[in-house]
């Protein structure tokens, strides 16, 4: 899926990551909120809090607490946030209660319940950001820009969620009118390593809503030139501004300049076609809407695995600022994805109107969910019909291509990748390898061997030393008896460049197989069986491999953990075969 992920922020991620990921939020895993472990049969301090509970309600709630914390361990907020109110409804004073409350409701997007709680919150804890954002994104909200400016002003200067305050200030400030200290409070970004980008781009926004386009124009043309690579939210936000300044040549080479460095992505092919198609508007009307950028590109800049918790939790921000904000609900559609929620993402994606430049970025992706949840037949359905509608746009043909090579349907998956090359060149756009090497795949499972190899070879021209396609053909051309030496060169350097592969380390175990040197095959294939212990094929190949060397009964061993591991269909009677007869006896062509 990475391939169609919106593209991030990049240019201004480093300084964010490193200094989160040092104090990396742990949604589920937070040992300040632990319930100290306790003996069978007993509850945890939070929940023991409650001494006149009968016996039968204190149960009730130590099984509400703990289905609660399974929930939380799991990332399922929504249920995480439902067992900790029951729990909370029954001891309304337990502090890890409240907190554990609040903050599940936060990741759940559940607004009105966090508000509710922030108040106990921080006076339980003071320090605690994520309640005092609750309390300015209310009162922001409901019009209350000096309360509002107020509670950012309590905002911690350090600690995890340091980052956050200038944003706040700025935008809580600029509902008062107060464009100045608007201004200074985005200055204080100055003391972050690495935000100088952001913080330029926020001053053009900020500009831009004042109505002030000189500056605004001067602070994008910075950002513009402090950010080496363009960026989907640049070209969106500084494209729009330049098409309602009277600039629309500008925009529009600046929308080809980004389909162009992004690859021809679906979101930058959306984007030029939603600009095309409609009269601009302002992106930001209201400093809630300002505020809700802020958290966007935060929750963007955050969206890696080290702190992917607290990306949700920013987006949910953005979200709750601006309801109809399509990108940030794509954004949290992928994260929801991330992590293995793809029902949730599915539900997410359906609220993206028919209407929005960015619907068929999100009827991608929920195909991509429809898939994950074994439906491949409505993702395929939908794919066409996305494709078929913006006959532009790539990933769709692409990820049909995927998923019908998932099923097995390798000529289909063939013509859809047919289609995503001509489409790209159609377009004039660069090449990309992962194209030929996908197509190869397809075509060589299909029999369609020499368009195959020449696929193969058009991708290492594109990515020399790419580690999926050297692997790929060099195991090809060994498993065919073709360019041996050539082929082991090619599995040799793979192995260099993805030392700890072990599929790759798999093929050159079998390449030595193929070879004739059978010692040297069960030293590879006894490593990749270490990283990999449980692939058939790769069990398959160690016993062949042992059976060659006089290693009979571990041989035999290896052939019936392959059998116990879910070979291919076509490989079970051959392993069977060689279960009952031996090596000897058995003659056939090992797929790779």
């Amino acid at each position: 899926m990475d391939r169609y992920i919106v593209s991030r922020l990049s240019g201004w991620r480093r300084a964010a990551i490193v200094a989160a990921a040092a104090l990396a939020l742990t949604l589920g895993r937070a040992p300040a909120m632990a319930a100290p472990a306790a003996a069978p049969g007993t509850a945890p301090a939070a929940v023991a809090a409650v001494p006149q509970a009968p016996v039968a309600d204190a149960s009730q709630l130590y099984g509400d607490y703990l289905a609660g914390r399974h929930a939380q361990e799991t990332r399922d907020y929504i249920a995480a946030a439902q067992w900790f109110q029951k729990a909370l409804a029954a001891d309304p004073k337990s502090p890890e209660l409240v907190s554990r409350t609040f903050l599940m409701n936060v990741c759940a997007g559940q607004f009105d319940r966090a508000t509710v709680l922030a108040p106990e919150e921080l006076k339980l804890d003071p320090s605690d950001a994520i309640a005092e954002l609750v309390l300015v994104l209310q009162k922001l909200k409901a019009g209350d820009a000096a309360g509002a400016a107020k509670e950012a002003a309590a905002l911690p200067s350090d600690g995890l969620h340091r980052f956050v305050a200038p944003f706040a200030m700025a935008w809580t400030r600029m509902a008062a009118g107060d464009l100045a200290g608007a201004d200074t409070a985005l200055q204080g970004l100055d003391k972050f390593n690495g935000f100088q980008p952001l913080k330029l781009f926020q001053l053009g926004i900020l500009y831009d809503y004042a109505g002030d386009a000189a500056k605004a124009q001067q602070y994008f043309a910075q950002t513009l030139a402090a950010t080496p690579q363009l960026n989907w939210r640049l070209a969106d936000v500084i494209g729009n501004f330049d098409e309602r300044h009277g600039r629309a040549a500008q925009a529009k080479a600046l929308y080809r300049r980004f389909v162009k460095e992004s690859g021809g992505s679906d979101m930058g092919l959306a984007l030029a076609a939603g600009h095309a198609a409609s009269p601009p508007q302002p992106l930001v009307r209201s400093a809630a809407d300002g505020f809700a950028e802020a958290m966007f590109d935060l929750a963007s800049v955050l969206d890696q695995p080290e702190t992917i918790d607290l990306s949700l939790v920013y987006d949910r921000f953005a979200l709750a600022l601006r309801p109809d904000f399509p990108l940030a609900r794509l954004l949290l559609a992928d994260i929801l994805s991330a992590e293995e929620k793809p029902a949730e993402s599915l539900a997410l994606l359906n609220d993206i109107p028919p209407t929005s430049a960015y619907y068929g970025p999100a009827q991608l992706r929920q195909a991509i969910n429809l898939a994950t949840l074994g439906r491949s037949d409505e993702a395929i359905a939908l794919l066409k019909q996305t494709a078929a509608a913006h006959p532009t746009l790539i990933g769709a043909e692409l990820e049909l291509g995927d998923i019908l090579r998932d099923k097995k349907d390798y000529t289909e998956a063939v013509a859809a990748y047919d289609e995503a090359i001509r489409r790209t060149a159609a377009a004039g756009l660069p090449e990309r390898w992962s194209m030929f090497y996908d197509r190869g795949v397809a075509l060589e499972r299909s029999g369609q061997w020499p368009r195959a190899e020449g696929d193969f070879l058009h991708a290492l021209k594109l990515k020399p030393d790419q580690p999926m396609v050297l692997n790929y053909l060099g195991y090809s051309w060994i498993d065919r008896g073709e360019n041996l030496q050539r082929g082991l060169k090619m599995i040799e350097k793979a192995v260099a460049l993805r030392p700890d592969d072990g599929y790759i380390i798999d093929s050159l175990g079998w390449a030595y197989y193929r070879l004739g040197d059978y010692a040297q095959a069960v030293k590879y294939l006894e490593k990749a069986i270490e990283l990999v212990p449980e692939d058939p094929t790769i069990n398959d190949h160690l016993g062949d491999a042992y059976w060659r060397t006089g290693r009979l009964v571990e041989a035999r061993y290896q052939w019936r953990y392959a059998l116990q591991f879910g070979p291919e269909k076509n490989d079970i009677k051959p392993i069977e075969a060689k279960l009952e007869h031996g090596l000897a006896a058995v003659a056939r062509r090992h797929g790779g």
